[in-house]
């Protein structure tokens, strides 16, 4: 489990070291900031390992699936797929947990720099079009 919060933290910690220039925060809102990532690193340590690995093994299992309908030219299939796998995403328990830890970055953030939204939605781009 300390692994996920480790490598999270190794992921944010350019943000954190970032945030000041790149956001303009003043010292309080950097304390802030810093008082969050403490928060969703306490909520992540309470995500089950075993099941988080379960669902990473599922997810590259997902990802060669998806390839290899690409590959094959069944774009529909793999589609129809994609969007199934993110409503079984979204639904998951482990996945609901890592979404309420994150959410406090979804204020300090901007969009595409936010560690863990809405990755499983396909309902607007294909799935065979994503690198």
């Amino acid at each position: 489990m300390k692994s996920i919060v480790v490598a999270l933290a190794l992921l944010l910690m350019p943000l954190a070291a970032a945030a000041q220039p790149m956001m303009g925060m003043d010292q309080a809102d950097m304390q802030k900031f810093m008082q969050a990532m403490q928060e969703m690193q306490a909520c992540m340590e309470k995500v089950d390992q075993a099941e988080l690995e379960a669902l990473e093994k599922r997810g590259e299992e997902f990802d060669a699936e998806i390839r290899a309908l690409c590959a094959q030219g069944k774009r529909d299939e793999a589609q129809k797929k994609a969007v199934a796998y993110g409503k079984e995403m979204a639904d998951n328990p482990v996945i609901q947990q890592i979404r309420a830890c994150t959410e406090k970055f979804a204020d300090i953030l901007p969009k595409e720099e936010q560690p863990f939204l809405d990755d499983f939605d396909f309902s607007d781009r294909h799935i065979c079009d994503e690198e």
